[in-house]
């Protein structure tokens, strides 16, 4: 049965209850105010509903994860790293990139991210919660993701590109900055064969929580999620202010 939430408490029924058909289906209703929203995030839930249905409220099982040091990259696209002149930021144009996340949803199948998504994690965002990547080719916006933080973990949501492996490169570059900095775990959600091409992994809910719960015992570091922008080599970043 699933849980209709109350608008008056932000807590969730524990995950262990969510469905197996649909997979992961937790809970209805609520809203995706920010408290609710970090509350979620942290309890290893996320919203994913189209335009028209109500808010729907998932944790999956099995939870399909990055560790920061194994995303795995083609030769060629190792090569295309290098030799390109790509530039990776973070929190540079948070509004751009989860703009360009919805329209290249929409184009392919239908986008999740609604007008009224948008607001609430630019909400987010403002309140040192949602980041953005950004890779840039020639000072033009060509790729980025976007997700939450939550302690060292970072819960991914979309990532969209308009040039060539140039979400691939976004993703690279932060997880290698990620991990120099502490970070422990990039959770993304469901998986499919493009993220298991990458690396991700399935992991069961229970020790996928398990490894969020851990991850979330600390903070990434103070200047973590400034803006700035992530040198190829993983170096210090330059402020970008």
């Amino acid at each position: 049965m699933i849980v209709q939430l109350s608008p008056a408490s932000i807590s969730f029924p524990p995950a262990a209850t969510a469905l197996h058909e649909p997979n992961g289906l937790l809970a209805v209703g609520g809203d995706l105010s920010p408290d609710r929203l970090i509350h979620a995030y942290q309890q290893g839930i996320f919203p994913w509903f189209s335009e028209n249905d109500p808010i729907l409220w998932w944790s999956p099982d099995p939870r399909a994860v990055f560790s920061p040091d194994n995303i795995h990259i083609s030769r060629s696209l190792a090569k295309v790293n290098r030799k390109l002149n790509w530039r990776v930021s973070i929190n540079r144009c948070f509004v751009d990139v989860i703009r360009a996340c919805a329209d290249q949803r929409a184009d392919k199948e239908g986008t999740w991210i609604t007008e009224e998504m948008i607001e609430a994690y630019c909400k987010l965002h403002k309140l040192g919660y949602a980041h953005s990547v950004e890779v840039w080719f020639d000072n033009t916006l060509v790729g980025g993701l976007y997700g939450v933080s939550a302690g060292r973990a970072f819960c991914g949501e979309s990532m969209f590109h308009h040039k060539t492996d140039a979400s691939k490169i976004g993703l690279l570059r932060f997880a290698k900055y990620f991990k120099q900095n502490g970070g422990q775990l990039i959770d993304c959600q469901v998986g499919n064969p493009h993220l298991f091409s990458l690396g991700a992994v399935n992991l069961h809910r229970e020790r996928f929580l398990m490894n969020l719960n851990i991850a979330q015992q600390q903070a990434m570091p103070d200047t973590f999620w400034n803006t700035q922008e992530i040198t190829p080599s993983g170096e210090l970043p330059c402020n970008l202010g």
